[in-house]
């Protein structure tokens, strides 16, 4: 079971990477793309901009597991480096099961009425002229809390538990 949940965990770390590298990708040329056609050539999409702001969305949300994925969250070095490892993977476990777990499965319960309607009416861009598939981007909350509660575990049961 342990080894299942860290190879899921791997994989989707890859895919989070994946989805984060193609957002910030898109969200680079999409900006670029705006100021050379408003100052270069006088003109603007408004497509382009949501575009820009749907990358920044899920480049956003997806890099908050790909974080944690990678250790990078953030502690109190001053106390957790004159701790003994076994302590911190106790306080590790502590916060995943008393707030990491609560927060994000709390985020995904209470996001769904408002996820299930977007999707129910293919919510799209409130600009005149924007794009489409708002209710994907909105989508990407709920994938990444679970996404966080799953590295969170990783993290936990992963390489360096004390007990190996």
């Amino acid at each position: 079971m342990r080894r299942a949940i860290l190879q899921a965990s791997a994989a989707l770390d890859r895919l989070a990477r994946a989805i984060c590298t193609m957002a910030a990708l898109v969200l680079v040329a999409t900006i670029l793309g705006n100021v050379v056609a408003r100052y270069g050539f006088g003109t603007g999409s408004i497509a382009f901009q949501d575009l820009a702001g749907y990358a920044f969305a899920v480049f956003l949300i997806f890099s908050i597991p790909v974080c944690m994925a990678q250790g990078g969250h953030v502690r109190v070095e001053v106390i957790s480096e004159r701790l003994s490892p076994r302590y911190l993977r106790s306080v590790d476990m502590l916060a995943l099961i008393a707030f990491l777990i609560p927060a994000f499965g709390l985020l995904v319960w209470a996001w769904w009425p408002t996820l299930s309607y977007s999707w129910s009416i293919l919510e799209a861009s409130v600009e005149t002229g924007g794009l489409p598939g708002l209710f994907l981007v909105k989508t990407a909350l709920p994938v990444a809390s679970v996404l966080m509660i799953v590295q969170g575990i990783a993290a936990v049961i992963g390489p360096g538990t004390t007990g190996e």
